[in-house]
This record gives structure tokens, C-alpha cells and sequence, in this order.
């Protein structure tokens, strides 16, 4: 496998998960982790992650076929995980096939995070 497909720790990246990052860059976003793994005992990751201040962002595949993030067992896992990283104060993100690609919602989250950003670069 090419290396440039590869998220941390040799996970592969989706189909889904590189066209929101060609999207993201396209659109100015910041340079993201990918496959961050943000709990210490379990292995959850996140799609891609600004760990500095605690943004991640999942990209959610299966969505309207049935897939692993809306089936019952699935679903409840994932918000498992995404409560846990709420506790842990990280704010979680989530895009589906459909969002990925849309200015409207891919701008505003990039905006969101500059701005944390340079706040935490103010602050520094």
C-alpha cells in the first residue's frame, strides 16, 4: 500500500476519509493527524484529529447503506466513544458521504478551528 493511504500506526484511510481531506485542504483547512489515537487504554482513534486543541473529525462511511456507524451494536459503540472524548474535552465533528464535499459544511468548521488556533497562539 502507498504510504500517502496510510493513516497513523499503518491503519489504511477510507475512500471517504481522502476525499474530505483533499476537500479540507482545498478549502485552507489546517494540517490534520490522521488515525489519532486520543485514549490511553483503549484503542479508539479518530479519522483525523488537531490534538493541540482537542478538535477531531470523523468521517462516517455506511451511512445510508446500512453501515457499521448506524447500526444498532455500531452506533451505540461509537457513542461510547464519542462521549468518552466529550468527557476528555475534545469536540468531535462528524461528516457523512453527503457532507464531505459541501463548502457549507466543511467552511465553517475550518473557521472554527483557525480561530482556536490562533487564540491558543495568542495565549502562548
Amino acid at each position: 500500500m502507498d504510504p500517502s493511504e496510510e493513516g497513523g500506526g499503518g491503519v489504511s484511510t477510507s475512500n471517504l476519509e481522502r476525499k474530505f481531506k483533499l476537500y479540507w485542504r482545498a478549502m485552507g483547512g489546517p494540517a490534520l493527524d490522521q488515525e489519532h489515537q486520543f485514549h490511553t487504554t483503549r484503542k479508539w482513534r479518530f479519522d483525523f484529529a488537531i490534538p493541540e486543541i482537542r478538535v477531531a473529525i470523523e468521517v462516517e462511511g455506511g451511512t445510508y447503506g446500512g453501515g457499521r456507524h448506524s447500526r444498532g451494536v455500531g452506533f451505540s459503540k461509537d457513542c461510547e466513544k464519542y462521549n468518552t472524548a466529550a468527557l476528555l474535552g475534545w469536540t468531535v465533528f462528524k461528516f457523512d458521504c453527503k457532507t464531505i464535499t459541501e463548502r457549507k459544511h466543511i467552511e465553517p468548521v475550518i473557521k472554527h478551528v483557525q480561530e482556536l488556533l490562533a487564540k491558543r497562539k495568542e495565549a502562548a
